[in-house]
């Protein structure tokens, strides 16, 4: 593993949970260290740290919420030979609608795919803004130039922007340790919670995940809810882009794998293997949870001592439930389910001599976990829906002898990547007790082959990894600074312009040549540009082609030898040319139109109905009221729901609703051009819905691209409009470098 390449002077990470527990005793205060695994990666990161600049003695500073009692504390016992910790002090109301309201009973269980569970309280996300802002103020406080920022998971979602607003500077990381959800879920959040929310994490530099699909539905919320362009793994906003990756986390192998050798462990295991009288051992722990799948789990076990009698008196399923939040009613409800499932099916299989599920409610220490993991000759790991889920590649971490058989939910994280697991979903009870037979059954040589290949994974992607990775990710972010955010492929384009006879360029207007602006009488295109495309123009047929009148057309692009087309297709007007009408529908219709539309004028100020010659629009761009983005969709429903002499059009566009006839369009008319040359280099590119119609039409090998958020049948995107200037003065310096 190379050391990454970073001017980080400090880490600072900021977690709900501090890395250790602070306990009073008669001595004073007493800090354990936490063993988990965000911590040892922590630890890896800042020694790697340390290393580079030549101080191992560096301390990580680490912001986490702290109880009450510590608000007395002297700051320098909250101190170790590794930590700093800065506790984060919330007043009780607020903390609980905080932490138990919003972030346990609303993200949790609607991220893990649980949306009845979900509670939607206004007052809960109130205090989860308190207290995230609580978390910023011990934060701004801390934070030095140099420093690194890393903020995890989804009790502070809006921490990073609210980092990146206070210090503008600061290189912010940002990591989602639960499973984010398509955007169906994130839709059911209010539309004003679930912007925030998102706002909130794009403040980082770095926003990371466990799995590929997560950074998928994460793209696709980010797209539909805040319409931002998207180019591969980047986020493009007006002033930076935020890199978004996937980073599964993982365990320290070696550390599972030489503890599960040591002496302790082996006289646990084997205790535990003369108490089950050597049956065959199925192992099963999990913290109480409904998003565990416990109950599905215990179901397959039944289907499978139901249907596979043989083995009854000799297998027995160990499962080990932690306590978790059982002051709380539904999981108390849940915990009441599992203790009845588990005595149903003991009083159903179980003997004198042998019960088939041994059951506790308890945490296990570290020496009988090992013990379990590699006692066991089955690991039933089935949650129904878990981010990474750890405890798997901890069994197969610590399987030094290379037996056993790994059961894995299909939905855990993990799935994607120990791939030669039993993969099973965990709802279908019949394939659980499958996948127990097969497991049981599996010869050794089978179980070390499988056993073998997700070993060697682990050990080649350790936590250590992990973190290091993330920390690569901001050295990549820094490099990155690219003149044109696009995925088009920049030399091939130009090479391909160059190369060519006869060039074809179609370009929309508003948002494309033009900035989008608050009054559409405003919009111009930059002097820069208009001297780039009367360039172009020499050498190419240069379309312009808009949903803009005649005349504003003819003015703007006087002195430039250009095709204009106006009002979406209705006319054209070759250079040097008089306009031609190429719609000949009747116009019978405006008024019925017209009447639909004014009762939205009035209801909204800063609307306007622009009256062309072959179409009506109605503008609201300056309306200020949140609700016209759904009054807009409301309108031209109505407008599609009536009926006309003549078939129309009704496109909804970037802040505006327009009607026109439906027998022409961009896109017809830019085939019409087409026709007229055989063009062997074509680029379309475009903002908005009436675009599509020349991304769809025109040849599979022409350069489509879409500028701006949203699905497009284009082939290409350009994130903002300066990068079609950027794009367009490219090909223009080719030309001038050949003259």
């Amino acid at each position: 593993m190379q050391p990454f390449d970073s001017s980080f002077n400090r880490l600072l990470i900021v977690s709900y949970r501090l890395p250790f527990t602070v306990q009073q005793t008669d001595d004073g205060t007493e800090l354990r260290q936490n063993s988990g695994g965000l911590v040892s990666a922590v630890l890896s990161m800042a020694e790697q740290m340390g290393q580079r600049q030549g101080d191992l003695t560096a301390k990580i500073h680490w912001v986490g919420f702290g109880d009450a009692s510590l608000q007395s504390a002297d700051p320098a016992t909250l101190e170790n030979d590794a930590f700093v910790a800065h506790p984060v002090f919330i007043e009780e109301a607020v903390h609980n609608g905080f932490y138990y309201g919003f972030s346990n009973d609303l993200i949790w269980p609607l991220f893990h795919y649980f949306p009845s569970y979900a509670s939607f309280k206004e007052t809960d996300f109130q205090s989860y803004q308190q207290a995230n802002t609580r978390f910023l103020e011990t934060l701004t406080a801390l934070i030095q130039p140099g420093d690194l920022v890393w903020i995890h998971d989804f009790q502070l979602l809006l921490l990073p922007d609210m980092v990146r607003q206070a210090v503008p500077s600061a290189t912010i990381g940002y990591f989602f340790h639960i499973p984010f959800p398509t955007y169906e879920i994130v839709k059911l959040l209010p539309r004003t919670w679930r912007q925030a929310l998102l706002k909130g994490i794009l403040g980082a530099d770095v926003v990371g995940f466990h799995t590929t699909d997560y950074v998928q539905h994460f793209l696709q919320s980010v797209s539909d809810v805040l319409e931002l362009p998207i180019i591969g793994p980047r986020i493009v906003l007006p002033d930076r882009s935020v890199m978004v990756g996937d980073f599964p986390i993982s365990v320290d192998f070696f550390k599972f794998n030489t503890s599960a050798q040591e002496a302790d462990v082996v006289n646990t295991r084997q205790q535990y293997q003369q108490l089950l009288r050597q049956n065959k051992i199925i192992f099963s722990v999990d913290r109480l949870d409904y998003t565990k799948g416990i109950i599905y789990r215990l179901q397959g076990f039944e289907w499978f001592m139901a249907h596979h009698p043989d083995w009854q008196g000799r297998v027995t399923l160990v499962m080990t439930v932690v306590p978790s939040r059982d002051k709380i009613g539904q999981y108390q409800e849940l915990k009441r389910e599992i203790e009845e499932t588990v005595g149903r099916i003991n009083g159903r299989f179980g003997t004198i001599g042998w019960r088939p599920i041994i059951y506790s409610y308890s945490s296990l220490s570290f020496t009988e976990l090992l013990a379990l993991y590699t006692a066991c000759d089955v690991a039933l790991i089935t949650p129904i829906r878990d981010g990474m889920n750890l405890v798997c590649k901890e069994f197969v971490a610590s399987r030094h002898d290379h037996k056993g058989v790994l059961i894995l939910s299909e939905f855990a994280g993990a799935a994607q990547e120990l791939t030669d697991a039993l993969i099973i979903n965990p709802t279908d009870t019949q394939e659980v007790a499958d996948a127990i037979q097969q497991g049981l059954e599996m010869p050794e040589s089978e179980q070390q082959q499988r056993m073998i290949a997700m070993r060697e994974h682990l050990q080649n992607n350790t936590v250590f990894r992990w973190s290091h990775n993330f920390l690569t990710a901001f050295a990549d972010v820094s490099r990155y600074k690219p003149e044109l955010e696009t995925d088009l492929p920049v030399p091939t384009f130009v090479n391909a312009f160059e190369g060519a006879s006869q060039r074809l360029l179609l370009l929309d207007f508003d948002g494309t040549l033009a900035p989008l602006v608050d009054d559409p009488a405003d919009a111009c295109p930059s002097e820069s540009l208009k001297q780039t495309l009367a360039h172009l123009a020499e050498s190419s047929d240069l379309v312009v082609i808009s949903g803009r009148n005649r005349a504003f057309l003819e003015k703007t692009f006087a002195g430039i030898s250009v095709f204009l087309v106006a009002e979406h297709g209705a006319f054209l007007k070759k250079p040097d040319q008089p306009w031609e009408l190429l719609d000949l529908s009747a116009d019978d219709w405006v008024g019925n139109v017209r009447s639909i539309m004014a009762p939205f004028v009035e209801r909204f100020a800063g609307s306007f109905i622009e009256a062309k010659e072959t179409a009506l629009a109605w503008h609201y761009r300056m309306v200020a009221d949140k609700d016209s983005d759904a009054q807009a969709v409301e309108l031209a429903n109505q407008l599609r729901d009536t009926l006309f002499s003549i078939p129309l059009s009704v496109i909804q566009g970037n802040k505006v609703v327009e009607v026109k006839a439906a027998r022409y369009s961009k896109g017809t008319v830019a085939l019409t051009i087409l026709e007229q040359k055989p063009y062997d280099f074509i680029v379309s590119i475009g903002d908005d819905t009436t675009d599509e119609d020349m991304f769809r039409l025109l040849p599979n090998w022409a350069y489509t691209a879409k500028v701006g958020a949203g699905q497009s049948f284009a082939r290409y995107r350009l994130a903002r409009q300066q990068d079609v200037e950027t794009l367009l003065q490219r090909i223009s310096d080719v030309l001038i470098t050949n003259e």
